[in-house]
């Protein structure tokens, strides 16, 4: 079953797409979408936070949501592996753990993970090499409950087979790329200098049932690291 707030993404896209939302334009408030869709606001924020990731609509603050202008998205499919594009190079993948901690979701974790306001997510943080190369500081986030019986290094090195083991079955992925730059602390880890090139990489996985279980933010550097989409 798909979420409705990704039915919500996808009409209003398709609209823009349609040119019945032109470049520039203000959408109504969420009060009025979510009437419109006959939702609840935190349900209409998801699905335009969503669209403001991916660069498709933006915010003005004190004026409202409109449809951008600066930032083109290429739709891509299939899930994207760093251990297999690693190994596929003839490099030896690894990873540097970070932090690992239990935390009460934020307002955004909420959304993506579609959780109550006092449920908690196992947030970490990770830093993911090709051979000795520093190539993406990676932040994720898992709602507690799936992973409370686990141990720690099952979840860090081997989180989908942990869940499979557990009897879960993964979906689709959805993900959004776009651009950006190095804040120092991200910089550090990767050793480059703050404001150096990065693509950054939303992913939200779900199970086969819709359910979403994870939410990853990665910051590849820009001149390590490139995506390409195969069409078939």
């Amino acid at each position: 079953m798909i979420p409705a707030y990704i039915k919500i993404h996808d009409q209003i896209k398709d609209e823009i797409e349609q040119k019945i939302w032109k470049i520039g334009e203000r959408l109504p408030s969420e009060r009025d979408l979510a009437d419109q869709f006959g939702v609840s606001r935190m349900t209409l924020r998801q699905a335009v936070t969503l669209l403001v990731e991916e660069g498709v609509l933006e915010r003005k603050v004190g004026s409202g949501t409109y449809v951008a202008s600066t930032r083109v998205q290429e739709k891509m499919r299939g899930t994207t592996s760093f251990t297999e594009i690693v190994r596929s190079q003839g490099k030896q993948p690894s990873t540097r753990l970070i932090s690992y901690q239990k935390r009460l979701a934020s307002e955004t974790e909420i959304q993506y993970l579609q959780l109550k306001p006092n449920e908690y997510v196992i947030r970490m943080e990770r830093v993911r090499f090709a051979g000795q190369l520093p190539l993406v500081f990676e932040t994720a986030s898992i709602p507690e409950f799936l992973i409370r019986h686990a141990k720690q290094t099952d979840v860090t090195e081997h989180f989908f087979k942990t869940l499979m083991d557990s009897g879960y079955e993964i979906g689709r992925s959805q993900q959004t790329i776009y651009a950006k730059t190095a804040s120092e602390r991200v910089a550090d880890y990767l050793g480059i200098k703050k404001g150096h090139a990065i693509l950054a990489l939303t992913q939200i996985s779900y199970f086969s049932d819709g359910q979403p279980f994870e939410y990853v933010r990665s910051q590849y550097v820009g001149d390590r690291f490139e995506f390409y989409l195969e069409n078939h």
